[in-house]
């Protein structure tokens, strides 16, 4: 569904990304791992076309996006649902208006219907008893599963992308999110994640790409990843004092 074919992007005179080429299945569970500033976000700002590549295509569903106008890229990202890190809810409304409001924009559905389909929503969630609180009165694992909820509500979307999705939150929250990203990618949708968190990467993906120095340096699955020879992963996984042999409630649910 998504490929990226020798992409290079710099921000001024600073090279990200140096001819990193890969392919995405719209049903894999991909996360995209490294350390601050080695361009995680920059691939999925590129994947949406917000930001366009020095050289290289980027295609979804064959598509090269690289060239395309803002209103044909708006069709484009109907097909990939977002999560940014920071949630981007607006302030002044409520997480019922949040919610309807990428619905009154996106869709032709009644208000009656409008209404159902927000409840419903907040309710696969575990937050249909949240609906009239702000978003300042949210936890940080609330207000994370309420961003979730909008980019469901904004389209149906073929693929998820997540941006640090549990960055902030406290164990509990953080494992509440990685279950509903597992849990909505049990219908065949994919997700691209990107995230700094280990543990967190492998409760949900099943394919792992490190990013270093604007390469790839490691693409393949979590046993590849535990047993790597690349001397950047496993100093990576040295400096998180991470156990390789942890136990992944994913991972088990999958098998």
């Amino acid at each position: 569904m998504i490929v990226f074919d020798r992409v290079s992007f710099s921000y001024g005179v600073k090279p990200v990304l140096q001819d990193v080429s890969f392919s995405i299945e719209g049903s894999e569970r991909i996360a995209i791992l490294g350390e601050s500033g080695e361009g995680k976000t920059t691939v999925l700002r590129l994947m949406l076309g917000l930001q366009k590549p020095d050289s290289g295509a980027i295609l979804v569903d064959g598509e090269d996006i690289t060239e395309k106008t803002e209103g044909e890229l708006r069709r484009i990202r109907l097909k990939l649902g977002i999560v940014f890190q920071e949630g981007a809810l607006f302030d002044s409304l409520d997480v019922k208006e949040n919610v309807a409001f990428c619905l009154r924009e996106y869709s032709r559905l009644s208000e009656d219907e409008i209404e159902q389909k927000v409840r419903g929503l907040l309710a696969k969630v575990g937050l249909g008893h949240a609906m009239n609180l702000m978003p300042e009165e949210l936890s940080g694992g609330m207000h994370r599963r309420v961003a979730i909820v909008r980019s469901l509500a904004a389209s149906e979307p073929r693929m998820f992308l997540y941006d640090e999705p549990t960055s902030g939150l406290d164990p509990v929250n953080a494992a509440l999110i990685c279950q509903l990203i597992y849990d909505l990618s049990k219908d065949g949708r994919g997700f691209v994640i990107v995230t700094h968190k280990m543990v967190d990467a492998l409760k949900v993906a099943t394919r792992f790409i490190f990013l270093k120095m604007g390469l790839v340096i490691f693409d393949g699955t979590r046993e590849a990843l535990i047993s790597t020879s690349v001397p950047e992963v496993i100093a990576f996984l040295n400096d998180l004092n991470f156990d390789v042999n942890a136990s992944v409630d994913g991972q088990k649910q999958e098998a």
